[in-house]
């Protein structure tokens, strides 16, 4: 197994220095996520927003598919992984949105997610880093809420892709399964759900089975007066294989405050926020994490 320890052999050396570029690559585009944020704030005035504009693209961003292209990434971390506690995961989500016109009255919505990780102490004296396995899904969405009950929905396809740049940053199954979201707006609220369930079908037989759930409750209050917008939810996954004695449940709830902006015509909006570990495996994450981002906008 490669990991961040020396071994004084020449391929291991090759790949500490791999890792290392690799980790100092996700640390890069980290602080960079950050830089560009305090670009953001310190030259937003330079071009506000108009009202409508504002208002209406935050309320689309409290909407997995609206008909909105939009490149989301976000810095995740969290600690307390491993046995001793003393692991932790630093993972930088590429995640482009792209809605698809196929007939007068619906949408293909495609969303991506590109997970650049990397990890320390998992196990401990260890680091690694890379690209992790790439979620991708599609919704068939209408492109206008219900008549009755103003609801907005859609449901299609998910696929897991064993993408991973080494063994620990994925499990090497391919996997997939269905995947819907529900959700209403009204006024300043937007209340919704996005699940999926995934089995795996494919790859390395001796990694570990995929069968998992994975629910996201999602809440949000958008202040149309600053065009912030605060959000609630969870990120429940529950591994129906997982093994006896171990915890099945993964229990992220997590808060944040988004707002929009304008940086010479661009719209974009920025992000930060907190997160609490409900529950997780016996290995996972404990106690508090963070995570901050910034998503370019593409209005048609």
């Amino acid at each position: 197994m490669r990991h961040g320890s020396v071994k004084g052999h020449g391929g291991e050396m090759k790949d500490v220095k791999r890792d290392l570029g690799a980790g100092r690559l996700v640390r890069l585009g980290a602080l960079a996520l950050v830089g560009a944020s305090l670009v953001a704030l310190g030259t937003a005035r330079a071009a506000e927003p108009t009202a409508d504009q504002s208002a209406e693209l935050a309320k689309k961003l409290a909407n997995p598919v609206a008909n909105l292209i939009s490149l989301p990434l976000q810095f995740n971390y969290d600690e307390n992984y491993g046995m001793d506690d003393e692991g932790s995961k630093s993972v930088l989500n590429v995640q482009p949105v792209v809605p698809i016109s196929i007939s007068h009255d619906w949408n293909v919505i495609s969303r991506t997610i590109v997970p650049l990780i990397s990890q320390e102490d998992m196990p401990y004296g260890t680091e690694e880093s890379g690209v992790g396995d790439i979620l991708q899904s599609f919704f068939f969405s209408p492109k206008e809420p219900t008549r009755r009950g103003g609801i907005i929905w859609g449901i299609g396809p998910a696929v897991l892709i064993p993408s991973a740049t080494d063994e620990t940053l994925g499990g090497e199954r391919w996997a997939a399964g269905p995947t819907a979201v529900v959700l209403k707006q009204s006024g300043p609220w937007t209340v919704g759900c996005l699940v999926n369930h995934l089995w795996s079908f494919a790859g390395d037989e001796d990694r570990a089975d995929v069968n998992a759930t994975f629910v996201q409750p999602f809440l949000a209050y958008l202040v149309s007066k600053t065009y912030t917008t605060v959000g609630l939810n969870t990120e429940t996954t529950y591994n129906w294989d997982a093994k006896e004695g171990d915890e099945a449940w993964s229990i992220p709830a997590n808060l944040s405050v988004s707002q929009m902006l304008k940086i010479g015509g661009q719209p974009i909006q920025l992000m930060a926020g907190v997160r609490y570990w409900a529950d997780s495996p016996e290995a996972g994450p404990e106690g508090w994490g963070f995570r901050v981002g910034l998503t370019f906008l593409f209005p048609k």
